[in-house]
């Protein structure tokens, strides 16, 4: 296949590009910065040179500014709100503009679509979206891609949990708090985070990519449960390192303001559509590779 893909270059886009090409697909790249083309790759900076999608068989939309790298002032969350619908609703126009247009329209969103839900019981794809930021974003974020939906195209909406690999991402900034000892719990450590591991999260998109019965939302999260303070345990036992420290809610409130949501919400999802399309996870369960 011919695959247009933006986010090609970031920490999910560089191990989902380097799989497709593997398995032998020809890549167009979307990126801001200029880099050298190869024989499986062509990399483009602006979208304004396409009048259509004609040329591609599916689209991957994996691109956004990172949501947690800065605080969430206004003018912050307009970059968020910006970075991502202007370019899924413009990917969404060139799909439609398309004479022969991809068979597959594969992207991005977030658990946050979900935001914080009461403890006791798991939830799945079918949970109504929150009415926080997050929750907002994620919905017009799906609305956008869901644009581009016809006979023609099928559209796949990745519902993105904390994805977990040393190579990049929450993973790569912890670690060396916990490897001085200096980890712990966050807030009461019972909110379950959804998290996938790296490997999991690219092979579940081939996955969606190459089964043409699949479309709209999948939680792209572990089959397993973890709650914040199980983490914290876990990745303290397999560093060898104590993590007695904890970071109270209203502490993380202040330092982090509204954006600490993203670590204190609880989250017990499932992959339920995945499961029952019949994807197999590597990694049901936490564990560092050192």
């Amino acid at each position: 296949m011919h695959i247009f893909i933006t986010g090609g270059t970031g920490f999910i886009g560089k191990r989902l590009c380097a799989a497709l090409v593997a398995q032998g697909h020809r890549l167009t790249i979307l990126s801001r910065q200029p880099l050298a083309d190869t024989q499986a790759v062509h990399f483009c900076q602006n979208l304004a040179t396409f009048a259509h999608f004609n040329n591609f068989d599916a689209v991957i939309n994996l691109a956004g500014e990172p949501i947690f790298a800065q605080r969430w002032t206004a003018a912050r969350k307009h970059c968020l709100r910006e970075s991502r619908l202007s370019l899924t609703h413009r990917l969404s126009e060139l799909i439609l503009r398309s004479n022969q247009p991809p068979h597959t329209f594969l992207s991005a969103s977030a658990t946050g679509f979900y935001g914080d839900l009461p403890v006791a019981k798991t939830y799945d794809e079918q949970t109504a979206c929150s009415a926080t930021f997050t929750g907002r974003l994620c919905q017009e974020w799906e609305n956008a891609a869901l644009a581009a939906a016809s006979p023609h195209t099928r559209v796949c909406l990745l519902r993105t949990g904390l994805v977990l690999d040393q190579s990049g991402g929450a993973l790569q900034k912890i670690l060396p708090l916990y490897r001085l000892g200096l980890g712990g719990k966050l807030g009461g450590g019972k909110q379950h985070w959804a998290w996938i591991s790296l490997n999991d999260q690219v092979r579940a998109i081939l996955f969606l990519l190459n089964h043409a019965d699949c479309q709209g939302a999948y939680n792209l999260v572990a089959p397993s449960l973890m709650a914040n303070a199980q983490f914290n345990r876990q990745l303290a036992r397999q560093l060898k390192r104590p993590a007695l420290f904890n970071v109270p809610a209203w502490g993380l409130k202040m330092l982090l303001g509204e954006r600490s949501q993203l670590l204190l919400d609880n989250q017990p999802l499932v992959p339920q559509r995945l499961l029952a399309a019949g994807f197999e996870f590597e990694d049901r369960h936490f564990r560092l590779i050192e």
